[in-house]
Order: C-alpha cells, then sequence, then structure tokens
C-alpha cells in the first residue's frame, strides 16, 4: 500500500483545512487509517483514526469536536477536517495505515506511512 497525503497550507487561526489520504492497493478498505502530526522539536503525536468499514472512529481529547475523520473507501481515500485550527496545530500532518484493521494511538503499530503534507496555522 502507498499513501499520499496532501491538503496542507497556511491559514490563519480558526480557520479550517481538509487534508486527504490517498491509497492505492485493492484491500485499502480492509486498513484502518490514522492521521499522526509531528511539530519541529516534538515527537510524533496521534491525531485520529478510522477503521476499514469508517463505522468507527478515535480522537484525542485535544482533537475532539474540532476535527472530522472520514473516509471513502470507493475513492480509497481517509479525509481528516480540521477546523478552529489554533496556532499549536501546527506541524506535518501523516497518514498511516494498518494491516490488521485495528486502530492505535502509538505510531509504531501502523504498517505503511504517506509523506507527510505541511499544516500551518498563524495567530
Amino acid at each position: 500500500v502507498q499513501l499520499q497525503a496532501s491538503g496542507g497550507g497556511l491559514v490563519q487561526a480558526g480557520g479550517s483545512l481538509r487534508l486527504s489520504c490517498a491509497a492505492s492497493g485493492r484491500i485499502f478498505s480492509s486498513y484502518a487509517i490514522a492521521w499522526f502530526r509531528q511539530a519541529p522539536g516534538k515527537e510524533r503525536e496521534f491525531v485520529a483514526a478510522i477503521i476499514g468499514s469508517g463505522g468507527r472512529t478515535y480522537y484525542t481529547e485535544s482533537e475532539k469536536g474540532r476535527f472530522i475523520i472520514s473516509r471513502d473507501n470507493a475513492k480509497n481515500t481517509v479525509y481528516l477536517q480540521m477546523n478552529s485550527l489554533k496556532p499549536e496545530d501546527t506541524a506535518v500532518y501523516y497518514c498511516a495505515a494498518a494491516r490488521d484493521g485495528n486502530i492505535y494511538d502509538r505510531a509504531n503499530r501502523y504498517d505503511y506511512w504517506g509523506q507527510g503534507t505541511q499544516v500551518t496555522v498563524s495567530s
């Protein structure tokens, strides 16, 4: 599976962005997909995840209510809608896939990674 993240950019605080993670592979719908982010000088941190069917999602507390993860398996794409953005959301955002279909909040449980897309939120 190859993952391609896109949709990042520069936005003012309070604004919105929608990230996309496009995947190759016929069994994409069986994989759980997660978004992580990494700010300069910090470790990669979990943001949100969704199981293959899209029927269950998981967020960290700081993102709950602001970010929405969804997927369109017909398009092999997962989305991260980010609203009410804050300067502390500034980071490179990565999407990752777990072959076993389970959601994890640890990066080392994911098997495939995209290249990342930069999100910058100005104050």
